[in-house]
C-alpha cells in the first residue's frame, strides 16, 4: 500500500474487525481503571474540568517554615489531627498524601505514624519538626467543609493544576464524548474479533478519572481507523490514534502525555495492537509551568491534528523490505542485532504460527519480537523486547 486509508464514518455492523495479535499490549490504563471508585470517575471531560477547576479555586498557597508548624490533638477526638500554619486563621487538616508528606520531611515512618492514636502521633510529629533542620515548605490548602492540608512540598514545586491538563486537552476534544472526533473509547468483543467504537459513556466504561491527589484521561479517535497494509487474509489492517495523559498537582506523580496507535480497546481498559507509542513527562520543578506550555500542550495538540500518513509510511516501508529469504538470512539478521539462538527460534517460531509463513521483512521481525515480548513475565525483559523491536521499525522507515 502506498497511500493512507482512513475509513471515515459509523462503523457497519456495529465496528469493525481487528487484529489484536500484532503490535504491543499495554496495561497502563486497565491499572488506572481496576483501580478506580466510582466517586473518582467521571462521565465527560465538562463534569471533570469543573470539579478540579473548582478545587483549585478554593485553594491557596503560601511558604512557611516547617518549625513553625504546630501540631494539635484532642484526646477526645483520637482520630484526628490538625496542624496550625503559621498566620492562618484556623487548623488544617492534613490529608492521607500530606501527612506523608510531613512525615517525610522530618524523616519519620509515616505507616508507623498512622497506627497510633493522633495525640501520640501528634507528639512524634512536633518533635521532627521542631527539631529538625528548619526549612521552608510550600502548602496547597483547600476549603470543602473544612480547610484541608493537601500537599506540603519545597519552595520552588513548580505546581502544574490538574484544571491546566484537563484545559489543554478540552480544547482539542471538547467534552470527549463525541462532540470531536476524541472521545472514551468503545470496546473489544473478543468472541468475534469485531471493535466497537459506539458504546455509552458510563462509570463502568469511562477513562476519564481524577482523584484528591491526581488526574488520569484517556481518549481515541476510534471513529476513523486508519489502514496500513493488510493482513493475511486480505483484509485492512486497522489502527486508530489515542493518548492518554495524568497530573497531580499534590506532588504524587509527574506530568506526562502518552500518544501511539492502537488496534483495539478491551472491556478491561487493556490496550491492544500499540504501535509506535510516544511519551513525554515533566517533573514539577520550579520552571515547569513554562514546560507545560511550550512542551506537553503543543505536542499534544499537534498529535490531535497531525497526518498519519508519517506512521503509514513507515509501516509501508517496513512490510517492504525483505531482509530474510532463507532459514540462514534469518538468523543472520537476528544474531547481527543481538537476538541469542533461543531467541531468534522463538521470534521465527511464532512469526510462523501467527502468520503462516516465517518472516521475510523487517515488518515481520517487529511483530515477531513483539509477539514473544508479550508472554514475557517480567515487565524489564518485555520492555527490553518491545525497545527493540521500535528501533528495528524506526530504522526501516
Amino acid at each position: 500500500m502506498t497511500s493512507v486509508e482512513i475509513m471515515t464514518g459509523r462503523p457497519e455492523r456495529g465496528g469493525y474487525k481487528v487484529d489484536v495479535s500484532r503490535g504491543e499490549r499495554v496495561g497502563r490504563v486497565s491499572s488506572e481503571w481496576f483501580s478506580r471508585p466510582d466517586d473518582e470517575r467521571y462521565l465527560s471531560l465538562d463534569d471533570l474540568f469543573a470539579s478540579v477547576k473548582g478545587r483549585a479555586e478554593r485553594s491557596r498557597t503560601r511558604t512557611v517554615e516547617s518549625a513553625a508548624i504546630r501540631v494539635e490533638a484532642h484526646r477526645d477526638d483520637p482520630e484526628r489531627l490538625a496542624l496550625v500554619l503559621p498566620e492562618a486563621e484556623a487548623p488544617v487538616a492534613p490529608t492521607h498524601w500530606s501527612f506523608g508528606q510531613l512525615a517525610s520531611l522530618v524523616g519519620a515512618p509515616a505507616a508507623y505514624l498512622r497506627q497510633l492514636p493522633a495525640p501520640l502521633a501528634g507528639i512524634n510529629l512536633q518533635y521532627g519538626l521542631t527539631n529538625h533542620r528548619a526549612e521552608q515548605v510550600k502548602t496547597l490548602e483547600t476549603e470543602d467543609g473544612r480547610t484541608e492540608l493537601r500537599a506540603v512540598t519545597g519552595p520552588d514545586y513548580g505546581r502544574i493544576y490538574d484544571h491546566e491538563l484537563v484545559s489543554a486537552v478540552r480544547r482539542i476534544a471538547g467534552n470527549g464524548t463525541g462532540d470531536t472526533r476524541w472521545k472514551v473509547p468503545g470496546v473489544l468483543d473478543w468472541s468475534t474479533g469485531v471493535y466497537n467504537p459506539m458504546v455509552d459513556v458510563t462509570k463502568d466504561t469511562t477513562t476519564l478519572y481524577a482523584s484528591d491527589r491526581d488526574v488520569f484521561l484517556f481518549l481515541v479517535d476510534d471513529m476513523n481507523p486508519i489502514a496500513a497494509g493488510r493482513l493475511p487474509d486480505g483484509s485492512p489492517d486497522l489502527y486508530f490514534r489515542g493518548f492518554y495523559c495524568w497530573n497531580s498537582e499534590v506532588g504524587a506523580k509527574t506530568l506526562g502525555i502518552a500518544s501511539f496507535y492502537l488496534r483495539a480497546v478491551c472491556q478491561n481498559r487493556n490496550l491492544w495492537g500499540v504501535e509506535d507509542f510516544q511519551e513525554i513527562s515533566i517533573r514539577h520543578s520550579k520552571y515547569a509551568a513554562n514546560r507545560f506550555a511550550h512542551e506537553a500542550a503543543p505536542a499534544l495538540t499537534r498529535f490531535a491534528n497531525s497526518s498519519p500518513a508519517p506512521f503509514i509510511e513507515g509501516i509501508r516501508a517496513a512490510r517492504e523490505k525483505i531482509v530474510a529469504r532463507s532459514d540462514e538470512d534469518r538468523t543472520e539478521f537476528l544474531k547481527k542485532r543481538g537476538f541469542s539462538k533461543a531467541e531468534t527460534a522463538k521470534i521465527v517460531e511464532t512469526v510462523l504460527a501467527e502468520e503462516g509463513r516465517p518472516p521475510e521483512s523487517v515488518f515481520d521481525f517487529v511483530q515477531g519480537i513483539t509477539a514473544v515480548a508479550r508472554g514475557k513475565p517480567q515487565q524489564d525483559a518485555r520492555l527490553a523486547l518491545e525497545t527493540r523491536a521500535k528501533t528495528l521499525l524506526e530504522r526501516a522507515a
